[in-house]
């Protein structure tokens, strides 16, 4: 997103928060912010499944959910989907990822989405071993709930062994 941003003609117009815990990676997204002279991307250090993460944030024209469905548990995947419609604004963007290895989750995905109140606007081939979605939010967004989990970050490698 910081790259992209960076060259675009409103980018002064866009206020957007990266949370993210490594902190390694923190910093290398803070200072690709500061060298994109993007004062309004706030990098913050802290857990992304907080609710309180996105205080004072949605609901949002656009939600990144990517990197985090592969690294959940499936009953986890539909819990963090749920917190989406708290996060989008009506006709909000939600951009996500998934793998499609064994078993393939991401037709469930989508129906889990659309059940929400989100329409699928494009998602990858499915012949990818990596999936990308978009869909639109068409409800109205819920309020969100301070000091809620969304998800627990488990990794793909655990998921892979269970």
């Amino acid at each position: 997103m910081i790259g992209v941003l960076a060259g675009h003609a409103r980018r002064d117009d866009v206020r957007a928060r990266l949370v993210e815990l490594d902190e390694r990676n923190v910093e290398a997204a803070r200072d690709a912010a500061r060298a994109g002279r993007l004062a309004g991307v706030e990098v913050v250090a802290g857990d992304a499944a907080l609710t309180d993460q996105y205080v004072g944030m949605v609901p949002a024209d656009l939600v990144l959910v990517c990197g985090t469905l592969g690294n959940v548990t499936d009953a986890d995947v539909e819990r963090l989907l749920d917190h989406c419609t708290r996060l989008c604004r009506t006709g909000g963007t939600l951009v996500w990822t998934r793998n499609r290895k064994a078993p393939d989750l991401v037709p469930q995905v989508c129906a889990w989405l659309e059940r929400r109140g989100f329409e699928r606007l494009w998602v990858s081939d499915a012949r990818l071993t990596q999936a990308v979605g978009a869909h639109r939010f068409t409800g109205e967004p819920r309020p969100l709930v301070p000091g809620q989990r969304m998800f627990e970050f488990v990794g793909y490698d655990v998921l892979r062994r269970v």
